[in-house]
């Protein structure tokens, strides 16, 4: 790359020859200026023609502007006796330098006694595949509505990453985890805490959820209540991702209100099949699932059934704030004839394998969120570092400095209220996770989930049109404040599990306490 003085850049100051410097890099933009899509004037304000540009590029644009193809190729050398100092983005791989954009026990100089050495080597790994494998298909997928691309799927099933994210149990014992960062015996649930959180960074909410969502909540009841013939078939096909699942409770007629389902399932008259009619909704993957896990009433009750994807099974999109990406369905089971060994748990005991399930998948989401809300404190942090207005930082202005203190403050509370719960479960049997931590975890959703439409209103507010912007600099805070809600709702909604977690402590008052 050729080497030019600054003397000789602004030379170049004219709409024939127009030169800027941004970063040390030199810029020959003198036929891109009437292409530029924010108009050609702005090449010739004050203090930009030849003239060192850095401040006001990064003023107006991301960083990765820079490494697009198209505008890439306007570089036409570096100052002479520099170097590019900034970066920006994501740097593949890598752990961020930016104040509070990495959970403490990932902060250089912080300690933890949470996590152990493979922990850490399970972090590098899988922060290296997301960076490099689901962060560039994220951000493609979010945009066209496409379900995630099936060599992502196939990649996360060589590397056993679907098996890891059901959690710590048998269904991992032989297999080879992350390459070998981790054994199958000493994965935990800080491992999976890890990866859920890991993946949470691709920055593209629906597509997120199209990532197999359907799998962490769907394929669980198999794992713990199908027979062992059914797992062995289902099992296997689903964490390779030759074949996908889905949860499908939730109703027209009932969300949080497992209940009132309409949904029915009735034996034929030798027994051996469900009948099955209903219809679901919002069923997150069940677009493109081929099994789904249908919560149904019955003679006696609730009871769980596995359904495959074939004559009198219907599901069509749902298109909702954030991406189609992630599968969003109507499901319609028209008088769906389903042999009675696919029923999960027993008869009547739906309920059971329900309230199982809640637990897990709540925590996950729990995983998801908080590390989203970090994100968007990364974005605000260096979003104030480098805006001006008023004429000076975005940072010196003490109201700005208020809404990022209470952001973080949100995000570290939460982290360690995580990872307390999440150091129970590794001590506490499934049983007595069921009994101590459902509203330990109902309590944490419904607090977090709160918290977070508190930092995207913060962070919109810190951004201004920008982040009601879906393209630029604050693309990742309009996408964030649109799909927030999501969170709130899905798994329960906030009041719904508030009041979950207060009824389970009432039912432990001691009956001899008084003021």
């Amino acid at each position: 790359m050729k080497r030019f003085t600054r003397e000789e850049v602004a030379k170049h100051n004219t709409e024939d020859s127009l030169w800027v410097i941004i970063d040390s890099r030199v810029f020959d933009v003198t036929r891109f200026r009437n292409l530029h899509p924010g108009g050609a004037s702005v090449f010739m304000d004050e203090g930009i023609p030849g003239q060192d540009a850095t401040e006001a590029f990064f003023g107006l644009h991301r960083y990765e502007v820079l490494e697009k193809p198209q505008y890439a190729r306007l570089q036409i050398g570096i100052i002479e006796g520099e170097e590019p100092q900034i970066t920006g983005g994501i740097v593949r791989g890598k752990l961020s330098k930016v104040p509070y954009a990495e959970p403490t026990w990932l902060s250089e100089g912080f300690k933890s006694p949470y996590y152990k050495e493979s922990h850490r080597r399970l972090q590098q790994a899988i922060r290296k595949f997301v960076d490099e494998v689901v962060y560039p298909d994220a951000q493609e997928r979010e945009l066209d509505g496409k379900r995630p691309s099936q060599s992502v799927f196939d990649q996360m099933a060589e590397l056993n990453i679907h098996a890891m994210r059901m959690g710590p149990g048998k269904h991992l014992k032989g297999l080879t985890l992350m390459g070998g960062v981790v054994t199958p015996e000493e994965f935990d649930y800080f491992h999976e805490l890890v990866i859920s959180q890991e993946i949470s960074r691709c920055g593209a909410r629906g597509y997120g959820d199209g990532l197999m969502a359907g799998c962490v909540i769907g394929l669980p009841p198999v794992l713990n209540f199908g027979s062992p013939e059914l797992k062995a078939r289902i099992v296997p096909e689903v964490l390779s991702a030759k074949k996908f699942i889905c949860l499908a409770v939730s109703e027209a007629y009932a969300g949080s209100d497992v209940f009132g389902l309409q949904t029915t399932a009735t034996k034929t008259e030798d027994g051996k099949h469900w009948i099955i009619t209903g219809t679901k909704k919002w069923i997150t993957n069940g677009t493109f699932a081929d099994y789904f896990t249908v919560g149904c009433r019955t003679e006696d009750g609730f009871t769980v059934i596995l359904v495959e994807r074939g004559e009198g099974v219907s599901t069509k999109p749902i298109k909702t704030s954030y991406s189609s990406a992630a599968g969003t369905a109507y499901v319609t089971f028209d008088h769906v004839k389903v042999p009675v060994e696919n029923t999960l748990g027993e008869e009547g005991g739906g309920i059971f394998v329900m309230l199982s399930n809640f637990n897990h998948e709540r925590w996950v989401m729990c995983c998801i969120n908080v590390r989203a809300q970090r994100a968007i404190v990364e974005e605000c942090m260096k979003w104030v570092n480098q805006r001006k207005a008023f004429g000076r930082p975005l940072h010196s202005l003490a109201v700005v400095r208020s809404k990022l203190a209470s952001m973080i403050a949100r995000v570290e509370s939460q982290q360690s209220w995580l990872e307390n719960i999440t150091y129970q479960m590794c001590n506490m049997s499934y049983r007595e996770q069921a009994s101590k931590l459902a509203g330990q975890i109902a309590f944490l959703k419904a607090h977090m989930t709160r918290s977070a439409q508190l930092t995207a209103a913060d962070a919109v507010q810190i951004f201004g049109g920008r982040g009601i912007t879906q393209t630029g600099m604050g693309k990742f805070i309009e996408h964030y404040h649109r799909t927030v809600t999501f969170d709130a709702l899905l798994g329960g909604a906030e009041d719904v599990l508030a009041d979950l977690g207060v009824r389970q402590a009432m039912r432990g008052m001691p009956s001899d306490v008084r003021l």
